[in-house]
């Protein structure tokens, strides 16, 4: 079990000394007169609680002959690698590796940690210089940062890349414990739980420490090194600088955000002359309108479409910008109700046109947001109702497909189809084809708003149609 904390100011500090002995098993915190405030397990297992609690880190760790260590400790606040052996169970010698380094001031707390690393036995350590010797004449070349830790989490080989990237000398990196780089308590439990041996590979991007103190942003590929009969003998890991690439992703981030709060601005800057010249055409059409002569009141009719126009432009421009912005709020939805109520509030449309909209009966359901889900069929169905044209089939199909790992929504037409050239193109932002039936183009977002809910949901939006055939439009959303 764990050595007690006997002192408070020891407090601050414990939570991030607890993570590291996750990652390095013999760990403990001292305080500046060398009395052991805190011990891992496994130190305490290997040892004695008992011997650990409240005594001289000297006396219960470390061989008497060792006492010089404590002078150096006291004078410098660091070791590195020092060659020592641990008191075991029944005064049994263990031959092992200290390293320390003394808590920062601003912790709050005069404290070291130890961090102690076994010596491998002869044969593992025979097959692990081998295995490093393999690696280097591999790696030693190569443009990324490339690391092997043992089995307590030290550093045992790095190649000139890697100390590029850190700013220390390869012969520096030897012999280090691997929390040298870390920066945060998270990252020591992230990396604590990757390296193990149910998870012999991982990748993850951290924020770690050059030598000089500044931060910077990698990307870490690692693996396991295992002998055939499943022994660990440590992990290699592979190091790439995405520093540059993260200042890239948050510059995006920071302009997607101005341009959200910019096409917030316009939209109401847009929306208040908006409602003054539809409501000043409407009073004029009801005041005047009888003192107009047909060319007037054709006049009138075009300033209120226009305006109509340019509300519904703002409107879907206000949808395009918001999605994407958020998670979306996925939930089991049945695509049958959806449809339902869809065709009850485009009946006019329908008989209108004279086409039938055509239901699966009990479609599978689909893992997504509901209200963006009715946007998609509402643009793909009024799109196939503006376009259908003269066809083989008076009918709009909505089915929906079960798919391994994913649902896949098709919505088909028989009208006049799309050109091949113009497959991709419908998707971006303000593009339209054709003249609709009802003479009215669109504002040219529909079909961009179902790709991107498609992409935010983590799926795909894509057409296939030929002029004179008719339309297919598909949508695939992930199963939970």
């Amino acid at each position: 079990m764990e050595a007690r904390a006997i002192a408070s100011n020891a407090e601050p500090v414990l939570p991030v000394v607890r993570a590291l002995a996750q990652l390095h098993d013999l760990v403990a915190l001292i305080d500046r007169q060398g009395r052991v405030l805190w011990a891992s397990d496994g130190l305490a297992e290997l040892c004695s609680a008992r011997a650990l609690t409240d005594s001289h880190w000297l006396d219960s760790l470390v061989m008497p002959r060792a006492r010089a260590l404590g002078a150096r400790l006291q004078a410098s606040g660091r070791l590195s690698g020092e060659p020592v052996e641990l008191r075991g169970r029944g005064e049994r010698a263990i031959p092992a590796r200290v390293s320390a380094a003394r808590v920062a001031d601003e912790a709050g707390c005069e404290a070291t940690v130890l961090i102690l690393r076994l010596e491998d036995p002869e044969d593992t350590a025979r097959e692990f210089r081998h295995r490093l010797e393999t690696l280097s004449a591999i790696l030693d070349g190569a443009p990324d940062g490339v690391v092997v830790v043992d089995r307590s989490r030290f550093i045992t080989w790095a190649n000139p890349a890697m100390a590029a990237l850190t700013g220390y000398a390869v012969e520096e990196l030897v012999d280090q414990p691997l929390v040298l780089f870390l920066r945060a308590q998270e990252d020591l439990e992230r990396i604590a739980a990757a390296l193990q041996p149910v998870a012999p590979a991982w990748s993850e991007e951290l924020e770690v420490q050059r030598r000089d103190g500044s931060p910077l942003s990698v990307s870490v590929n690692a693996r396991l090194l295992t002998l055939p009969d499943g022994t660990e003998l440590g992990a290699v890991a592979y190091v790439r600088d995405v520093t540059e690439r993260r200042r890239i992703e948050n510059e995006l981030s920071r302009r997607a955000e101005e341009l959200q709060n910019w096409v917030n601005a316009v939209s109401h800057d847009l929306r208040s002359p908006l409602v003054a010249v539809l409501g000043f055409a409407r009073l004029l059409g009801e005041d005047y309108g009888d003192r107009l002569d047909e060319q007037g009141l054709r006049f009138l009719r075009r300033i209120e479409e226009a305006g109509r126009t340019m509300e519904s432009l703002v409107h879907d421009l206000l949808e395009f910008a918001r999605i994407g912005r958020s998670e979306p709020r996925r939930v089991n939805v049945d695509p049958r109700e959806v449809l339902l109520q869809l065709q009850a509030e485009l009946k006019p449309r329908l008989e209108e046109a004279q086409l039938e909209l055509r239901l699966d009966d009990d479609p599978p359901l689909l893992w997504c947001d509901r209200t963006q889900l009715y946007q998609v069929l509402s643009n793909l169905v009024g799109n196939a109702l503006d376009h259908a044209g003269p066809g083989r089939r008076p009918a709009v199909e909505v089915n929906v497909l079960a798919e391994e790992g994913r649902r896949h929504l098709v919505v088909r037409d028989f009208g006049r189809g799309i050109d091949p050239a113009d497959h991709e193109r419908i998707f971006e932002i303000f593009q339209t084809r054709g003249i609709p039936r009802n003479g009215k183009r669109g504002t040219g977002i529909g079909l961009a708003i179902v790709r991107k809910i498609a992409e935010s949901h983590g799926g795909e939006a894509w057409v296939e149609s030929r002029l004179g055939e008719g339309s297919e439009f598909h949508v695939t959303f992930p199963t939970a």
